[in-house]
């Protein structure tokens, strides 16, 4: 499995550790991911997700997790997160009709 935000699409980085002799020594730098199950209020349904801290935060300060796929594009989410955005925008669609 990736090691990737399935919302922001963060994933690893590549870097040096450098010493006080200034020798380098390749290194990662991985986002912090913990598996999340977030609720969609439009859909009534929890989902499980691999968000990263900072996209956690993101989807707080947005206001959820419907708001927060509205707006993010498509081209950083994952699949499970396109298919559960394609979704809601069905569901908002047949709410407003």
């Amino acid at each position: 499995m990736a090691r990737r935000c399935e919302l922001t699409g963060k994933g690893v980085l590549r870097g040096h550790n450098v010493s006080h002799a200034n020798n380098k020594t390749r290194r990662t730098f991985e986002p912090n991911l913990s598996p999340v199950t977030l609720t969609s209020d439009a859909l009534g349904k929890s989902f499980r997700l691999r968000v990263s801290a900072h996209a956690l935060r993101s989807v707080d300060h947005r206001g959820g997790l419907d708001a927060f796929l509205i707006k993010q594009s498509d081209d950083t989410l994952s699949e499970k997160a396109l298919k559960i955005k394609r979704e809601l925008k069905k569901s908002l669609a047949q709410a407003s009709a």
